[in-house]
């Protein structure tokens, strides 16, 4: 980003994609009145006639698509065969919340009591200010941005400078669906100007997905200011394959849970521990995956790995690897079949290592790349134990036909979601959440509409 706009700096090549003007001081006065200004009518809209304008505007992003796909390769490195799965998962999020905004609103009846009409409502906020990442840039907004709106806020889009055009799409959907002016707005601008937003004191909520340093700049912006601060930053998220599991499942979908998009997933599969009866065909069978990888570039559909978001990132994960070889870890892809030195730095091939411990980087920090640390473990003790030795808890996978086992060794678990037989997926239906440095507060499903509003409640004596 320089002084005075934002730059996507594509991975795909080194260029520049898009650039834009940073908003003005006084362009930033002027939305903040406009979102206040807007968000008094719109809170007396009923949760039904907001639900048209929402849902309207999903059927305008969806209508935009086919140019959708190709940009979302561009700005971050995702394949073109792949950018269709984040618009559906963008409509299934956006949908259900959509859906249940009416029960999650109704008023709170209070026990029947004589004489007395008690009951509590959830009054929206005010202005929710969202900031977004990159790395699945209209997932992770529309998880705030959609409920924010239903509960009856303004809100302010501050997305990615790598994903500048998905703050655009969120506009233009919601302009084609005619919400209110105003009560949508997404701005390009400067981390000093998120900062100046947050203690401009006409904010109520922020909500941010990013960088556990991200998060603690975010905590010291808003002190004071007495707002709700939601925060997702992501995780180092562990799998546990048992002896019982459907080896072959475990396989495929850990695979997928470490590398597709590039491993760039705060919910990405970062490290497996494999019961020992299982563990070499377990570690074969993932190995084989991942070397049927196509690494290429993401606007040809024959690629299903595209390039890490820029170079350093790239560079970051290779000293992971590096260093976890150099304490005697064993790699098991050979990544010179991916001819890397055709590509470009931000491009690297997928690996498995084995042999490692927790006392390397690559099994403790998050690496945020196409790499997963394998360890042997002999019984569920040991993998709870290793699970849980993490400063991060945002989602844990356990791979068994016990249900039973996977709900005692779950409730062992410090996590927000606790998967068995499947990883690396957000259900609507359940809160997005997470603990230690992952982050508070949460997301998605009826829970997602508490922290986006705020509980008033009425105590009335009847007369008699």
């Amino acid at each position: 980003m320089s002084e005075d706009c934002v730059q996507c700096v594509s991975p795909v090549d080194g260029s520049i994609y898009a650039e834009r003007p940073l908003c003005s001081e006084a362009a930033i006065g002027e939305a903040l009145q406009r979102a206040t200004r807007a968000q008094e009518a719109w809170r007396r809209f009923t949760v039904e006639e907001r639900a048209v304008f929402c849902s309207a505007a999903v059927d305008a992003m969806l209508a935009m698509a086919d140019e959708i796909v190709p940009e979302l390769a561009w700005q971050m490195g995702r394949p073109v065969r792949y950018g269709g799965g984040e618009l559906r998962g963008f409509e299934e999020r956006a949908r259900y919340m959509i859906d249940v905004a009416g029960d999650a609103l109704q008023k709170i009846e209070a026990k029947p009591l004589d004489g007395f009409k008690r009951y509590i409502c959830r009054e929206p906020l005010g202005t929710v200010f969202v900031i977004a990442p990159w790395n699945y840039p209209f997932l992770t907004a529309v998880n705030s941005v959609i409920p924010a709106l239903m509960a009856g806020n303004a809100v302010i889009l501050k997305h990615s400078s790598q994903t500048p055009l998905v703050g655009e799409r969120f506009q233009h959907a919601f302009e084609e669906a005619d919400l209110p002016d105003g009560l949508f707005q997404n701005l390009n601008l400067s981390h000093s100007q998120a900062k100046q937003i947050i203690e401009s004191g006409e904010i109520q909520q922020l909500n941010f997905t990013g960088s556990v340093s991200g998060g603690r700049a975010m905590e010291e912006a808003a002190t004071g200011m007495f707002i709700g601060i939601g925060l997702e930053l992501g995780g180092k998220d562990p799998a546990y394959v048992r002896a019982d599991c459907d080896l072959n499942l475990a396989i495929e979908s850990l695979a997928d849970g470490a590398f597709f998009n590039s491993g760039q997933s705060c919910c990405g599969v970062e490290r497996i521990y494999v019961d020992s009866a299982l563990f070499d065909e377990f570690v074969k069978g993932v190995a084989d995956l991942a070397a049927k990888y196509q690494l290429g570039n993401p606007l040809e559909e024959s690629t299903t790995l595209g390039p890490m978001i820029n170079p350093e990132s790239a560079d970051w994960v290779r000293g992971q690897i590096d260093q976890a070889l150099q304490a005697g870890a064993r790699t098991h892809v050979d990544s010179g079949k991916f001819s890397l030195d055709k590509k470009g730095a931000a491009y690297m091939a997928p690996q498995i290592l084995t042999g490692v411990d927790h006392n390397m980087s690559i099994m403790t920090k998050e690496s945020f790349g196409p790499v997963v640390g394998i360890m042997k473990v002999e019984d569920d003790a040991e993998a709870i134990n290793l699970m849980n030795d993490s400063v991060y808890g945002l989602s844990a996978s356990i791979w068994t036909r016990e249900e039973q086992a996977a709900e005692q060794i779950g409730s062992e678990l410090d996590t927000g979601t606790v998967y068995m037989n499947r990883c690396d997926y957000l259900d609507p239906a359940l809160a997005w959440t997470g603990v230690k440095n992952t982050g508070r507060g949460a997301t998605l499903s009826r829970v997602g509409y508490e922290t986006l509003t705020r509980p008033k409640s009425f105590h009335f004596r009847l007369s008699t």
